[in-house]
């Protein structure tokens, strides 16, 4: 008989909580599901196959297309697949985040994107997905020394972050030490490179003149950062057309723009990709993917 240590034991136990957790979502959405659309449970998400007889009605009643697999959910693939399903509340709980990363596997987003307590969680939910897992860094207020945000992001890619979005020193673009500011990016875009992740740096635009806007995402590129973001989502703006469009150009056509802040509907997402944003930060993902697919 093999004995177990308590470590050993206690990784276990944490693992099997996390397939759990998953387990339980995805049967009360899959409940929910029949419950809301009339379908039986007999068939187990597996009617193409079990119950061709009511498959055929829904053909009937002008169905183009059908999914037989569990979870799985072809709808706004192109949208999905850039936006960063977010979850940056102090009081989101492990359930709300098994949610979240359930919603990122069944709907095909980009990433989750959460606090760092919750990468290791994350990493082990959405593990064999295409989903990356993201994280912030130096977040909200992007206050904290340089020496902090690098830790901060190797601590997270430890835990499993593939995708780091870090806050600019705000206060050192408002006094104009841009050295500074250049420095505390390479930082931080050098850990993230190292240890195999991406960097999206946060202007927080909503604090900034155009020409720090400009300054800013100019700084971002030249310190190594893969992505410019307009926003955290907790200063006193989101995204807008206007700042998209302003750091698109700043960075050309090379890095990617993440828009977030505020995107609630499928036509503030597509106004954002019009303008140059590659990437969506929203939590209301699932409603912006409802709308890009209609009725």
């Amino acid at each position: 008989m093999v004995r177990l240590d308590t470590a050993t034991v206690e990784h276990l136990v944490e693992q099997i909580t996390r397939e759990v957790l998953i387990l339980l979502r995805e049967e009360e959405a899959n409940a929910q599901s029949s419950s809301d659309n009339g379908v039986c449970s007999d068939c187990i998400g597996q009617c193409v196959e079990k119950c061709q007889d009511k498959v055929q009605q829904v053909v009937n009643a002008g169905a183009s297309r059908l999914t037989s697999t569990l979870g799985h959910v072809d709808i706004g693939a192109d949208i999905a697949r850039k936006i960063d399903h977010t979850l940056l509340k102090p009081d989101a709980s492990q359930d709300q985040i098994a949610q979240l990363c359930y919603e990122a596997r069944k709907y095909g987003f980009a990433a989750v994107c959460v606090n760092p307590s919750y990468v290791k969680l994350c990493s082990q939910l959405l593990q064999g997905t295409p989903v990356h897992v993201c994280t912030v860094v130096g977040f909200p207020l992007g206050a904290t020394p340089t020496e902090v945000k690098a830790y901060e992001a190797q601590k997270s890619i430890d835990d499993g972050a593939t995708e780091v979005d870090m806050v600019i020193n705000i206060g050192a673009v408002k006094s104009k030490d841009y050295a500074l500011v250049e420095r505390d990016i390479a930082a931080v875009a050098s850990t993230c490179h190292a240890g195999g992740a991406i960097l999206k740096v946060i202007i927080e635009a909503s604090l900034l003149t155009d020409e720090e806007k400009v300054i800013s995402s100019q700084l971002a590129k030249a310190a190594g950062a893969n992505y410019v973001k307009t926003s955290t989502g907790f200063g006193p703006g989101g995204a807008t057309v206007h700042d998209v469009e302003l750091m698109r150009r700043a960075v050309g056509p090379e890095l990617g723009v993440k828009a977030a802040g505020g995107i609630k509907s499928y036509e503030d997402a597509r106004a954002m990709v019009a303008a140059g944003a590659t990437r969506i930060g929203a939590s209301a993902g699932i409603q912006i993917l409802q709308e890009a697919t209609g009725p």
